[in-house]
Order: structure tokens, then sequence, then C-alpha cells
């Protein structure tokens, strides 16, 4: 058939949802924060980095980043749509992520204009416009931050730390975050309370992928003793 004539529409950009942390480990709310990002922006993939050096967490001890790495992986093996990287563990040093969202195209096969969607929770939200290269970072992604309904901060304090970003990135940039807002029911899970379980030799339900409760207790993670 001719395609004479035809209008060629242009394909939009693939989306890629980035989600940074320390994951130490990943747990189901991670995963419900990915989903629900996933859903609500129409994200073709959602890729997990590990943090090498968090900024925010210098001289916190964490598992070593190739078992975070093995746990992502397993807990986001049945999700077609999720990936692990091990961008910022290959690179080292602290984690910016400009650097990473400044990279990842490349490291994942996407073309350089793909959209990048940054996958935050609300506790970073005051601290934003402090990350290093913070105008530049938000300009080239579109936040995406994710609120739960039993956070003790609520609208207020979001409201604050977006007043104080328009004030020192500007309003636009404000207005950017907040377009990216993610609403989600209550998920009672915590990293730092799983790890004070895990020492303690707690098993769990639906907090963590069985798969990676097995790789914790396997390399003695976490243990009281290590």
């Amino acid at each position: 058939m001719s395609t004479a004539g035809r209008i060629e529409r242009p394909l939009r950009a693939r989306r890629i949802g980035l989600f940074g942390g320390s994951f130490d480990p990943v747990h189901a709310g991670h995963l419900h924060a990915a989903r629900a990002a996933l859903r609500a922006h129409g994200l073709d993939r959602v890729v997990f980095v590990p943090a090498a050096e968090p900024p925010h967490k210098l001289g916190t001890r964490l598992a070593d980043g190739r078992h975070r790495l093995a746990m992502l992986e397993l807990a986001t093996a049945g999700e077609p749509a999720f990936e692990a990287s091990s961008l910022e563990l290959d690179r080292g040093g602290r984690s910016y992520t400009i650097d990473t969202v400044r990279a990842l195209p490349a490291a994942i096969g996407e073309p350089e204009d793909c959209e990048i969607y940054l996958i935050l929770g609300t506790d970073n939200l005051a601290g934003l416009a402090t990350w290093r290269d913070a105008a530049a970072l938000i300009d080239r992604v579109q936040p995406v931050v994710i609120h739960r309904e039993d956070e003790s901060c609520g609208s207020q304090g979001e409201e604050s730390a977006l007043a104080s970003m328009a004030q020192h990135l500007g309003p636009e940039r404000a207005d950017k975050v907040r377009r990216g807002r993610v609403v989600l029911p209550p998920v009672r899970v915590s990293a730092t309370r799983l790890r004070g379980e895990l020492a303690r030799g707690a098993s769990f339900g639906g907090e963590l992928d069985p798969a990676v409760q097995q790789y914790i207790e396997r390399h003695g993670l976490y243990r009281a003793d290590a």
C-alpha cells in the first residue's frame, strides 16, 4: 500500500522511571511506589539504581553494594517493566543524582532525549533544592514525589517545602515538582525497622519478597553478630 500523503506522527519519547536509593534492603514499599509511578505517568520502564555512597547518608554503614543489587534483581524479577542497574555502584564514590540522570540513557540503551521520571519520597522533598545542580536536575527530569496518605508531614509540610523550593529555584520548577505528585494508600514498612528485626531473626509475610529474605538468610546479612 502506498504511503503517499500519509502524515507521519512522531513516536513519543520513551518514559523511564529512575528510582535511586540505598535499598538496604529493598522491600514491598519500594515496589509499591514504583508500581504507582508506573501507572500514574505511563512509564515504559522503571530502573532501580542502588547508591554507592548516598550523600545524605555519609557515614552510614550499608550492606555491600553487590548484595543490595542482587536483592533488587530478585525483587524485580517478576515485574517485566522493572530492572536493576549497577550504574552508581560501577561509578563508585558519592552518588549524585544529576550524574546518574546524565549517564542513564546510554547506560540502559535509550535515546538521549528519553523522558526521565525521578521517583522520590516526600522525605527527599525538603532537601531537593540543595541537591547538586538541583535546577538542572529538575529541568531534565519530571520528579515524581510519592506521598503516603499516612505520612505525618501531610500536605502542609509538602507545600512548605515547595514554597521554599520556589524561592530558591523559581516557581516554575516548584510547580513541575507539584505536578508529579502521586498519592498512595498507607504502606507500613521501613528498611530501618526491617534491619532491626532481621538482626533478631524475624521472618516477614508481605514486607520482603521471599527470594530476598532467603538471600539475606543465606548470606547472613543484617545479623546482630555480623
